[in-house]
C-alpha cells in the first residue's frame, strides 16, 4: 500500500494497532483522538484515506463525514463503530462513507479494504438529496421498535452464509432489505441479481443465473409463486453449487409453510431457503414511522422541483390512522398525489380525505366483555380487520400475519410462566425445543430468566 492514512479513534489501543499495521504496509499514518484535529488535517490537504470511529469525545464521526466530503470531494472514509447495528451501516452509506466495519473488526480485512480505498479512485459523490430520486426504491426509514428489531436481525445475518427468507406484505420493501443485506456484506462488490421464475426457464436457465451472479447475491423474488418445475430447478441448482456459491435470498408475500402444507410448495426447497426468516413489518405494525416516511416523500418531491408542503395536525392524524393496505409504496403514491392536488403549502384534512377516498381509518380494536371466549374475541378482531379495508381484500399473506400476532404473545407469556426455561416452555406449548428456539429467533423474542408466574 502507498499513501497517507488519517486515523481518528478515542481508543489508544486501536490507534496503536492501526498505526503499526498501516506503517508496516508502507503507509504514512497520522492518528488522533479528536475530530477537530482530523478536520484540520483534512482541510490542510493531508491524507489519502480516513479511518474514523463514530462516537468520539468531541463529536460524531458520521456527522463529520459530510464536512469531510465538502472539504475534500473524493476522499474515501472508512467508518468503524462499536454501534454494530444495520442502522449505523445505513447511516454510513447515506453519508457516503467508502466502507463500514463494525467493531471488533478483523485487522486483515480492514487492511484489504484500506488498500482498495487507496488504489481505486473514488468517484465524486452524488450531491446529497439526489441519491435515490430516480431509483424508485422505497426508503429504509424507521425508528419504531419493529424496525429496530429488523435492523438488529439484518445486522446479525448480513455476513453469514445462511440463506435468508424475507417475508412481508406487498409494498413493505422486501427487495430493499435484500439489497441492504448485500450492500453491507462482504459480497458488496459482487453482482446482486434478482431472479423471477422466467429466469429459470429453459435448459440453461439455472446455469445462466449462476454465471450472472458470480458468487454475489441471488434473490428469488416472490418464490412462493414459482411453478413446480422452476422450484425443482432451484433445488437442483442449490445442490450442485461449488465453492463460488452465491448468497441465496428469497422474498415472499405468502406464508410459505402454509403453501407447502397445501402441496403447492416443495418441502425440500422450503427448508433450503428458510435458514433465517426476516419479517418486514407493515405500516400498521409501525404507525409511529408514518410521519417520518411522509416527510421523506414530501422532501423528495421538493428536490424534484415541487413546492415544499407540510400537513396540518388534523391531516397528519388522518394519515397516521389510515390502514395503508399497500404499505410504504401506497404511502409514497399518495404523497405524490397530495403534492400535486393540495392548493397551499399546508395540506389540509379535507385534501387528504379526497385522495384517500372512503376507506375507513385504522382504529384500535376494543376488547369484548370479560365473559367472551377467546374464539369470539378473535373473530371480532378479524372481522374488524376486514372491515377496515373498506370492501377491498387485505394484502396476501393474512394467515402468516395473524398467526404471528397470536404466536408472539403466547410464547412470551409461556416463557414468563416457566421462568424463561425453554425446555419447560416447549413442553408447556407441546412443541419441540428446537422448534421453540427457531420461533424465538424468528419473532426476535428476548429470553431472560424470569419470575415464574405459576
Amino acid at each position: 500500500m502507498d499513501g497517507t492514512v488519517l486515523v481518528a479513534d478515542d481508543d489508544r489501543t486501536i490507534r496503536t494497532v492501526l498505526t503499526q499495521a498501516l506503517t508496516r504496509a508502507g503507509c504514512k499514518v497520522h492518528a488522533t483522538s479528536s475530530l477537530v484535529t482530523l478536520m484540520r488535517w483534512v482541510e490542510e490537504g493531508k491524507g489519502d484515506l480516513v479511518i474514523s470511529d463514530v462516537v468520539m469525545p468531541d463529536g460524531n464521526g458520521l456527522e463529520t463525514l459530510p464536512k469531510i466530503t465538502q472539504a475534500r470531494p473524493g476522499l474515501p472514509v472508512i467508518i468503524i463503530s462499536a454501534q454494530n447495528t444495520i442502522m449505523t451501516a445505513i447511516q454510513a452509506a447515506e453519508a457516503e462513507a467508502y466502507d463500514y466495519l463494525p467493531k471488533p473488526f478483523d485487522l486483515p480485512d480492514l487492511m484489504k479494504r484500506a488498500s482498495r480505498a487507496l488504489e481505486v479512485k473514488r468517484r465524486v459523490p452524488t450531491p446529497r438529496g439526489e441519491v435515490d430520486d430516480d431509483q424508485g426504491e422505497l426508503p429504509l426509514v424507521g425508528r419504531t421498535p419493529a424496525m429496530q428489531a429488523l435492523y438488529r436481525l439484518v445486522a446479525r445475518v448480513m455476513n453469514t452464509q445462511l440463506p435468508v427468507l424475507i417475508t412481508g406484505e406487498s409494498g413493505t420493501g422486501k427487495s430493499l432489505i435484500a439489497r441492504a443485506i448485500h450492500d453491507f456484506s462482504d459480497r458488496r462488490n459482487l453482482p446482486f441479481v434478482v431472479a423471477s421464475a422466467d429466469d429459470l426457464m429453459g435448459v440453461e436457465g439455472a446455469s445462466q443465473l449462476l454465471n450472472r451472479v458470480r458468487g454475489g447475491s441471488l434473490v428469488f423474488d416472490e418464490v412462493g409463486d414459482f411453478p413446480d418445475v422452476e422450484q425443482a430447478k432451484i433445488v437442483r441448482m442449490l445442490d450442485v453449487m461449488g465453492e463460488n456459491a452465491p448468497r441465496i435470498m428469497s422474498t415472499s408475500q405468502s406464508d410459505l409453510s402454509s403453501v407447502m402444507e397445501a402441496g403447492k410448495f416443495r418441502e425440500d426447497l422450503f427448508y433450503r431457503l428458510g435458514g433465517v426468516t426476516v419479517h418486514v413489518p407493515s405500516l400498521r405494525e409501525r404507525v409511529d414511522d408514518i410521519p417520518l416516511l411522509a416527510d421523506h416523500f414530501l422532501l423528495r418531491a421538493e428536490r424534484e422541483g415541487a413546492m415544499l408542503k407540510r400537513f396540518t395536525p388534523d391531516a397528519l392524524d388522518l394519515v397516521r390512522s389510515y390502514s395503508w393496505p399497500g404499505n410504504v409504496r401506497q404511502l409514497e403514491n399518495v404523497m405524490r398525489r397530495l403534492v400535486v392536488t393540495a392548493l397551499e403549502a399546508e395540506i389540509t384534512q379535507s385534501e387528504v380525505e379526497a385522495v384517500l377516498g372512503n376507506q375507513p381509518a385504522m382504529e384500535p380494536l376494543r376488547a369484548g366483555g370479560d365473559g367472551d371466549k377467546l374464539s369470539a374475541s378473535v373473530e371480532r378482531h378479524l372481522r374488524r380487520y376486514f372491515d377496515l379495508h373498506g370492501g377491498v381484500l387485505p394484502p396476501p399473506g393474512l394467515h402468516q400475519r395473524i398467526l404471528r400476532e397470536v404466536e408472539l404473545p403466547l410464547i412470551e407469556i409461556a416463557l414468563d410462566a416457566t421462568g424463561g426455561n425453554q425446555a419447560k416452555c416447549a413442553d408447556l406449548l407441546g412443541i419441540n425445543r428446537n422448534t421453540l428456539r427457531k420461533k424465538i429467533t424468528d419473532l426476535d423474542i428476548r429470553v431472560t430468566r424470569r419470575r415464574k408466574l405459576m
